[in-house]
């Protein structure tokens, strides 16, 4: 399973305002291993940046000036996120810029490149219903080292986002069925294997046969005929 963590940061809150996508990363998971591929880009928005963001991200207007514009990466992001599953922390808000810089340039919308969208916000949610489910809080939640984030970054923020997702999801390792493995070693209390002894199976004597019979024909009876332990030949008319 190839998944693709994911986060953007922009000029603004709202895209329908005219707000650009200034910086996007991309890093890449396989069977919930990070494989140390990433995608990084600066972008060069053409527009000003909003005061509030820039002071959420640090990233000057000055410094954008020589960087691309995201028609120039369009490719290589739409490359690399194509055929995975996307994991953003608040979807919605990366969807829609990243949509509407492909809406600019007539390119299809992100849904259609990947193979779904997981929002760890909402996910956070519905696992910690009432509590603070920013990056920060979950972080100090799953306890993980965020000391180096002091100003948003996106790609800090994948890195981070990406070990919150897999403390999250932890328990799903558990489902992963490996059809050829061995059984685990039966261990003592001293750790020593112990070999597991032959089953032994009893069989019911005709006397307890014969009584189990009876209380399911009283159980039949009782219930007109509803019996599910009888045979429906046998069942009661």
């Amino acid at each position: 399973m190839r998944q693709i963590v994911l986060d953007t940061e922009t000029t603004g809150l709202d895209p329908r305002s005219g707000h650009r996508i200034i910086e996007v990363a991309c890093i890449e998971m396989e069977n919930r291993r990070l494989t140390g591929r990433h995608l990084h880009k600066y972008t060069n928005p053409e527009r000003e940046i909003d005061a509030g963001a820039q002071a959420v991200h640090g990233i000057s207007l000055e410094f954008l000036a020589d960087k691309p514009k995201f028609a120039d990466i369009v490719d290589e992001f739409l490359e690399f996120i194509n055929g995975a599953e996307l994991i953003i922390h608040n979807a919605p808000f990366d969807i829609g810029f990243l949509n509407a810089e492909l809406r600019r340039l007539d390119r299809v919308p992100v849904e259609t490149v990947c193979n779904g969208v997981i929002d760890t916000l909402r996910m956070a949610k519905e696992l910690h219903p009432g509590k603070r489910n920013s990056l920060d809080a979950l972080c100090e939640r799953y306890e993980i080292d965020n000391s180096s984030r002091t100003l948003h970054g996106a790609l800090l923020d994948t890195e981070l986002l990406a070990d919150v997702f897999l403390a999250m999801t932890r328990g799903q390792n558990s489902l992963m069925i490996e059809p050829d493995s061995a059984p685990r070693p039966q261990l003592g209390a001293d750790g020593v294997v112990r070999q597991r002894k032959p089953l032994h199976v009893r069989r019911a004597a005709p006397d307890e046969i014969a009584e189990h019979e009876r209380v399911l024909q009283v159980i039949d009876k009782e219930s007109k005929g509803a019996c599910i332990w009888l045979p429906k030949t046998e069942a009661a008319a």
